[in-house]
């Protein structure tokens, strides 16, 4: 049985939108560097990159499809956009002095 998404699985999607973003810039900008360094250092941050990227894509696709993965429970749902807000904010940062 399906249910509809409720308004915090909405906003922990968004934010996951969000992260996706946020992750491919950096990633980006990591693979770029290792290519042109080659630093251990740049190829971790590049696999940290992908498996983070794949992290969220996964989340919004069970966000999506699973609705009933958090029983309908609205502080189990707020929770996880609180964490999804978290790393929005931590990958902003992150991606701010990356990019500079």
């Amino acid at each position: 049985m399906e249910t509809a998404m409720g308004p915090w699985l909405m906003v922990a999607t968004l934010l996951s939108g969000a992260n996706v973003l946020l992750l491919a810039v950096l990633t980006v900008i990591w693979i770029r560097n290792y290519r042109t360094f080659g630093s251990e250092m740049t190829a971790g941050l590049a696999v940290f990159g992908v498996a983070m990227l794949l992290e969220n894509i996964v989340a919004i696709y069970f966000f999506f499809s699973s609705g009933m993965l958090y029983a309908d429970s609205p502080g189990v749902q707020q929770s996880v956009a609180t964490l999804r807000a978290f790393q929005t904010v931590a990958l902003a940062f992150l991606t701010y002095v990356t990019a500079k």
